[in-house]
């Protein structure tokens, strides 16, 4: 088996924005997978809020992301026959914990935070790429996680709309007081962020 990360020891505090950076196969998105829950470490543990998740069931593990934890990837993987409304709404259906016009009311009020207020109806395909991706963070917020994990986010956008993007980031942090942590190959976006994690073949190279 190929060892992807090795002995990391990363601790992470609420209203945190940390920026992960380091080369290309460096396991910067293995480590936010593990972060996120998606993949199980064979050996060490993740704890989330001080419960170690290493013992929890599938079921478990998939209640946990989706009450705990927001995911944005390189790639926004909207539904497109879906409406910039619906598609907020997808983890709030999988949560089951609102009813319809509840959901409608969330999905309503985070994509106006986000300055989409006049695309509701719209479909992903009839949005530029930074909408696309602002939709793509109203959905990580559907159901008002704590945390916030983003994969690349800005890797298909122009530096304009990477700007937008981060800007929406630091937000979330410093007047919601949520927790951010971004992988990212842009250093200048790096930069931006109070902490940042690099990392150097699957290990932990610098943390500042």
């Amino acid at each position: 088996p190929v060892t992807l990360v090795s002995e990391i020891d990363l601790a992470i505090a609420a209203g945190e924005l940390i920026a992960i950076t380091g080369p290309s196969g460096s396991g910067k998105s293995s480590l936010l997978y593990l972060l996120g829950l998606l993949d199980v470490p064979t050996s060490g543990r993740v704890l989330l809020k001080g419960e170690d998740t290493s013992c929890q069931s599938e079921a478990a593990l998939a209640k946990l992301r989706l009450t705990n934890i927001g995911f944005v990837f390189q790639f926004h993987f909207l539904l497109p026959e879906f409406t910039v409304l619906d598609n907020v709404m997808v983890p709030m259906r999988k949560l089951g914990r609102l009813g319809h016009r509840e959901m409608h009311a969330r999905a309503s009020a985070v994509l106006a935070e986000l300055g989409l207020s006049d695309s509701l109806r719209k479909r992903p395909d009839q949005l530029s790429g930074g909408q696309r991706q602002r939709v793509a963070v109203a959905r990580a917020l559907a159901n008002d996680p704590p945390l916030i994990l983003a994969d690349e986010p800005t890797g298909n956008l122009d530096s304009r709309n990477g700007q937008v993007v981060f800007d929406i980031f630091a937000r979330l942090v410093s007047q919601q007081g949520r927790t951010v942590v971004a992988v990212t190959h842009d250093l200048e976006l790096a930069a931006r962020c109070p902490r940042r994690v690099h990392l150097i073949d699957g290990r932990l190279a610098s943390d500042h």
